[in-house]
């Protein structure tokens, strides 16, 4: 079997046949998502929940959802249409165009919007968005902000907000040198409940990680930063009570290094001393001052 490089294109599952439309479904209002379809769109919960591909709508007049014009290279508000006595949630992406795909770096606040191209959402300093850019840099981030009815602002480099706005001929576009939130700033954003659910899982896992307690390993982390002949360690036989204080006070590696510090100095007064000195013979040196307590300042 050869090896093939997958392909980053966004395509629709089970393109070939159609379902029909059922309006007011619980996937659709983002409510009591649970066993519902992997690939069913839902409203995050919050803003780390914005992940993976994301159909981004706007409540104007006609409703419009964020698209990208694959053939012009540049950013369209597409009309929708919605039924009578169908709500604007009801609706999900019918074409690849109409689906952004939402990237975050592990730890990172911000997100970058890419369309099925491989294509960035960005914004200059004059407010002019754009996605024509294939790398990511500032200017290709950004930071959603949700609010307690559900809707979404995005918010840029420069602290301004992505808005609609009118342009000539009565059509809108796109502007991201917005001061404040208001009605054209305010985005309705859906995910797939499948990405929802990994981005919470994430997250629980991160706030887990920062709550275990780290293990206090002073002869690995010496071995690993500090190892002198034939890759022995020399360890502090100070009491370990000041780690475990500032391992609850957050400061467990600058406590690590600092009784490093004083053993390597150690180490390099007395080679300056005995300058015939072998490492061995530092070696002992250093665990004899130990062992007596007796280190340099």
């Amino acid at each position: 079997m050869t090896d093939r490089a997958r392909s980053t294109k966004l395509v629709f599952k089970g393109d070939k046949s159609k379902k029909k439309k059922r309006k007011h479904r619980e996937e659709d209002t983002g409510k009591n998502d649970e066993g519902l379809d992997p690939q069913s769109w839902v409203q995050p919960d919050n803003a780390i929940q914005v992940y993976g591909p994301t159909f981004i709508m706007h409540p104007s007049e006609p409703p419009v959802c964020v698209t990208y014009d694959a053939t012009r290279s540049r950013i369209k508000l597409h009309a929708l249409h919605v039924e009578l006595g169908e709500s604007l949630l009801s609706l999900k992406p019918t074409e690849v165009s109409q689906v952004w795909v939402v990237t975050r770096v592990a730890g990172a606040t911000t997100i970058n919007l890419r369309t099925p191209e491989g294509k960035f959402l960005s914004c200059d300093s004059h407010g002019l968005v754009s996605s024509d850019r294939e790398a990511r840099g500032p200017q290709e981030e950004w930071t959603p902000v949700l609010f307690d009815d559900g809707m979404v602002a995005f918010q840029n480099i420069y602290e301004k907000y992505l808005s609609l706005d009118e342009v000539a001929g009565g059509s809108v576009s796109l502007r991201g040198d917005s001061d404040t939130v208001g009605f054209r700033e305010r985005f309705w954003v859906k995910v797939q409940y499948e990405f929802k659910q990994k981005a919470g899982e994430e997250e629980r896992q991160k706030v887990e990680g920062e709550t275990k307690k780290r293990k206090i390993d002073e002869v690995g982390t010496n071995h690993i930063y500090q190892a002198w002949g034939a890759g022995r360690s020399v360890v502090s036989l100070n009491d370990k009570t000041e780690l475990k204080k500032a391992r609850k006070e957050g400061r467990l590696s600058e406590a690590l290094l600092d009784r490093r510090a004083k053993l390597k100095r150690l180490a390099i007064i007395i080679s300056q001393e005995c300058p015939v000195a072998d490492s061995f013979l530092v070696i002992a040196f250093v665990k004899m001052f130990a062992q007596a307590n007796v280190m340099p300042a």
